[in-house]
This record gives structure tokens, C-alpha cells and sequence, in this order.
């Protein structure tokens, strides 16, 4: 190696530049940004849930710091400011930081804060989305899919811009983080990836139209409600009519804020409707389950009050009581103790 002509230094000539390669754009670059973040917090006092790795909370003498990590962004939050001064000081010194304030917009989410609470919606991304398909005059729709999807044309016809369908596919399962509303027809949708014919692009198109009549929808989440964890769940049976799967949808409430959900089509067939909401309860009680360790994690036991599960079928009234699976009285819902 030597030095490039115009450049070389008289008083080393033979020397040569150690190049130290950027982190970004290296295989092991994520692995290794976490692991120097992750002990830094660690080092100041954090712990890293084990339920979400991405996760760190700091409870220590009645304060407590909760900070979440997205690569290289993050949101924090805490009941004591000077602590949070102290993190941020310190973060400063060991990173090349830029705090941004108040969190208003995060990941493509918009927050929005009131007297009652905090309001969450995707206004910007969908308004982006609307603008690069096209769609932006486009009539709105009332509904995300029509009554009878069957009647929708092009059914045997292949669609030609597969590529497309599955990007346009992936930036709606994106909108479904503060649209609920939307969540079973996108995965329905989404279901058609691998191969999707002309009535699957018009029933994406359609679910487009919907967000266009809708597109200031989000969640809202309320100061004045309990801390009771519960979730309701429901499952139709062979509702595919090609696999004969079921699908099955859950959502879980902190007091009265929506606070998860899922559509999805099971993974196996069930040979009655009571085998698809068995199914389907599992997956709710798994989703209960770790909701409530990860209340756990950053300071919010829940051990007191009881988890439940509500369902609208009636062979599956049962309860989970120290891992043991019972039959029991009711016929809409069941505890796990």
C-alpha cells in the first residue's frame, strides 16, 4: 500500500491509514450496536425484559424509567425527571444523541395528548400510502371488504404485478398497529401473497378505499379506567373455503384501553366449531399470559385481580386453575388464576 499521490506525508512517507469500517451496512452491525446499548443500560441500572428483549425498565426506590429501543431510536418514560436528566446526560456522553422532546411521532405513529388521555393514529403513513398508489382522489369505501367476497370478479384470473400486491400487502399489515378495524381483512389479504388473482387485488384495493373514508381513525387510551386484564375471543369454523381452516381473533383490554389484537387463520384443521374456539382460546391465553409477565416487568403486578377470557361459545366454558385444565359453571368466559 502507499500513500495517494498529492497526499503523502513528508515526515512518515512509508506510513500508511488504519481504515476502521463503518458500523452500518456490516452483517454483524445490529448484534453489535445492541450489545454496546444494552450495557451501557445495564451498567446504569436497568434490566432487560425477558418478555421483550427490546424492552429496558429501571425500578429502583419507588422511581421507575421504562425505555424502548427500536435500532438506533428510542422512547423513555419515567416518574422522576431528574433521573431521567441523569439518563439522558449520560446517554449524551456516550452517544452522539439528539433528544427530540415530547414523543409525537415515533415509527411512523402520531401521538396526540389530551386532557382525558393520549390519542394514537397513523394519519401520515396512510395519507403516504394513499399518495404513492394513486389513490388519493380515490372513492371511499364503508366497509374494509364486501358482504359476499365470493361475487367479487376476476376470481380465476391470475393478477400480473405480483410484486406489487405483496408490497401493497405489507404496508396495510403496518397500518394494522392503531387500525383494528382493518385487521381481519388484511389478513385475509395477506393469505393470497403467494399467488393472488385479480379479485384478491380488488379486495386490497377496496380495503385502500376504506382507509381513505377513514383515514383520521386510531386508538384512544384513557387516564380514567382500572388495571383489570381481560380478553375476548372468537373463532369461525372452516371459514376458508379452499383450505377449510378456521380463523380465529382475539383482543385484550387494560381496564377499558385496547391494548393488543389478532385476526389470523389457524395453522391446522378443526374437525368442529368447538375445536376452533379451543384453539383459538389457547392462542388468547398465551397472549394473556404474556401480557400480564410483562405488566410484571416494568412494575405493574397484576397477581391481585383476576385475568379473563371471554367467549360466546358455550362448550368451551372452562378455567385454568394451577395449570390444570377444568370444566366450570359459566358458559361465556373463564379465569386464569
Amino acid at each position: 500500500m502507499k500513500q495517494p499521490p498529492g497526499f503523502v506525508d513528508e515526515d512518515h512517507p512509508s506510513y500508511v491509514s488504519k481504515l476502521n469500517k463503518a458500523v452500518y451496512g456490516l452483517k454483524q452491525a445490529p448484534r453489535a450496536w445492541f450489545d454496546k446499548f444494552s450495557t451501557f443500560l445495564l451498567q446504569f441500572g436497568f434490566e432487560c425484559s425477558f418478555k421483550d428483549p427490546s424492552l429496558f425498565v429501571y425500578l429502583k426506590n419507588n422511581n421507575i424509567i421504562i425505555l424502548l429501543l427500536y435500532v438506533d431510536d428510542m422512547g423513555l418514560t419515567g416518574n422522576n425527571p431528574a433521573l431521567i436528566n441523569e439518563l439522558l446526560e449520560s446517554l449524551n456522553q456516550e452517544f452522539h444523541m439528539k433528544d427530540l422532546g415530547r414523543l409525537s411521532y415515533f415509527l411512523g405513529i402520531q401521538f396526540y395528548y389530551h386532557s382525558a388521555g393520549l390519542f394514537l393514529n397513523q394519519h401520515k403513513y396512510a395519507e403516504d400510502l394513499l399518495l404513492a398508489e394513486g389513490m388519493v382522489d380515490c372513492a371511499p369505501a364503508t366497509t374494509p371488504l364486501p358482504l359476499e367476497l365470493q361475487k367479487v370478479r376476476g376470481q380465476d384470473e391470475q393478477f400480473d404485478q405480483p410484486t406489487l400486491f405483496r408490497s401493497l400487502a405489507g404496508k396495510l399489515q403496518y397500518l394494522t398497529l392503531t387500525r383494528p378495524d382493518i385487521q381481519f381483512a388484511v389478513n385475509l389479504v395477506c393469505q393470497r401473497m403467494h399467488s393472488p388473482t385479480v379479485a384478491d387485488f380488488h379486495l386490497l384495493k377496496r380495503i385502500i378505499r376504506y382507509i381513505k373514508g377513514t383515514i383520521d381513525y386510531g386508538i384512544t387510551y384513557s387516564i380514567d379506567t382500572d388495571s383489570t386484564l381481560r380478553a375476548y375471543s372468537d373463532s369461525d369454523y372452516a371459514g376458508c373455503p379452499t383450505t377449510s381452516h378456521s380463523t380465529g381473533g382475539f383482543c385484550t383490554f387494560l381496564g377499558k384501553n385496547l391494548i393488543s389484537w389478532s385476526a389470523k387463520r389457524q395453522t391446522s384443521v378443526s374437525r368442529s366449531s368447538t375445536e376452533a374456539e379451543y384453539r383459538c382460546l389457547s392462542d388468547t391465553a398465551a397472549e394473556v399470559t404474556w401480557l400480564k409477565d410483562l405488566l410484571d416487568n416494568v412494575g405493574m403486578p397484576l397477581s391481585h385481580v383476576p385475568e379473563l377470557i371471554f367467549t360466546d361459545n358455550d362448550a368451551t366454558g372452562l378455567s385454568y386453575i394451577g395449570g390444570k385444565i377444568e370444566l366450570c359453571s359459566s358458559k361465556t368466559y373463564f379465569f386464569i388464576l
